[in-house]
């Protein structure tokens, strides 16, 4: 691990009783977008048994979630990948979870609607994958705040519209996200 990222997180939302300090460690192989994307999409998608990086520990599936809940049965029944990922990962999650709903958070509009595209192009199974993509320039924005240690107030998340409010690091963020399923 190259980096730890601490997350003091405070929430107005009455539907997000967000945990006071999230920790995300920051792999070699990762950049602070990754992070932030993590970061992000952790609040958005709040659930109380939500958990970051989890290793599975299944032998027929190989890999790590960037964010899963699990369910009683200790399967996989929500599962977000953020920023980079390939399309072969996307279509054997489907395949092998076919119970579990997926989906994605880009750092931006284009990536997004990029994404949805390629999956059209590769003929992925319909009504599977939600993707998010967020504002390119209000991203970027934070992404030069992020630091060691981070504050964020959470204000709103919300999917109808689709719209994020939010402080990060003393400076306050609202803006539109996109919204595509496929």
């Amino acid at each position: 691990m190259s980096a730890k990222h601490t997350f003091n997180l405070q929430s107005r939302d009455k539907l997000r009783d967000l945990p006071r300090r999230i920790i995300i460690g920051q792999q070699d192989t990762e950049t602070v977008k990754h992070v932030l994307l993590k970061l992000l999409a952790y609040v958005l998608f709040y659930r109380p048994r939500l958990q970051i990086e989890i290793d599975l520990d299944r032998d027929a599936l190989p890999f790590v979630p960037d964010l899963v809940e699990l369910d009683y049965e200790l399967r996989p029944k929500f599962w977000v990948e953020c920023g980079e990922c390939s399309l072969s990962k996307l279509h054997k999650l489907a395949v092998k979870l076919p119970e579990t709903e997926f989906w994605v958070v880009k750092s931006s509009e284009k990536a997004a609607r990029d994404l949805r595209t390629a999956m059209e192009e590769g003929e992925f199974r319909r009504n599977r994958y939600g993707i998010v993509g967020l504002d390119q320039k209000m991203f970027d924005e934070a992404r030069d705040l992020l630091q060691g240690r981070n504050e964020l107030f959470w204000v709103e998340g919300s999917f109808d519209p689709p719209r994020l409010q939010f402080d990060f690091n003393g400076l306050w963020f609202d803006a539109p996200f996109t919204l595509l399923r496929y």
